[in-house]
């Protein structure tokens, strides 16, 4: 979308207890480029607590949202609450219908697929996660950073956020404005540590993190597998 066209409209949800990096990274390049407006969606218009306690204020209630041009909803520890939303389920499907792109980062994509938006879609999620968006009609993908089939993109856990919008911003302005974003930002990341990522983490570590996230992951299969039942999920669209 060149540069001169109408102002594109970023609506970013927010919801109790979502990992604010998965929204605040994307927000910090989206809100930068050319002719965005990103606007905050919540349920209510008051303040919502991400996990760790940054508290956020929403620009809007869900049914004060203009149509929006890019749907985007970030994960955290919140995604169960969320996904239960039927209020918050019925908005993603309005919007989804029209919106040109429909995003999620993390366990975000989780949201997505329990509104019926990733059905027959190829997507991803963190890697705990990424096994549960199948019940909810998605393709899972693993091992990759950013994930793109046809007007949806979904991303790994957390900092993948930020890549996540350097290719959007490409896909909305060009790569030249997503690389000056880039530069503008000094986003050359050179982790101390070569553990970000399952393939390359030591693996104990792995099995650590694991059997240390069992507990709520299990929680969180069990909630994804009632709501593919009871939404009729599973299958084709």
């Amino acid at each position: 979308m060149p540069a001169d066209d109408p102002k594109t409209r970023v609506g970013m949800v927010l919801f109790p207890a979502l990992t604010q990096l998965d929204l605040t990274g994307p927000y910090e390049l989206l809100a930068r480029l050319p002719g965005a407006e990103v606007l905050l969606l919540a349920e209510e218009r008051r303040p919502v607590r991400s996990d760790l306690g940054l508290q956020l204020s929403p620009d809007a209630a869900l049914e004060e949202a203009p149509p929006l041009d890019v749907l985007f909803v970030p994960g955290g520890p919140g995604v169960g609450e969320a996904m239960q939303s039927a209020r918050l389920r019925d908005f993603l499907r309005l919007q989804g219908e029209r919106a040109s792109w429909v995003t999620a980062v993390c366990t975000g994509s989780l949201v997505l697929g329990a509104a019926g938006l990733l059905r027959g879609y190829r997507a991803t999620a963190h890697w705990l996660s990424v096994e549960l968006l199948e019940p909810l009609g998605a393709i899972p993908v693993r091992g990759e950073r950013v994930v793109v089939d046809r007007n949806r993109i979904t991303a790994g856990g957390v900092t993948a956020g930020i890549d996540f919008a350097l290719l959007l911003a490409a896909k909305l302005r060009g790569e030249a404005a997503a690389r000056e974003l880039q530069l503008t930002l000094e986003y050359d990341p050179a982790p101390p540590f070569d553990s970000g990522s399952p393939r390359t983490a030591d693996p104990e570590l792995v099995r650590q993190v694991t059997v240390k996230r069992a507990g709520l992951q299990a929680e969180r299969r069990a909630l994804v597998e009632r709501l593919a039942r009871e939404l009729g999920l599973r299958g084709p669209p």
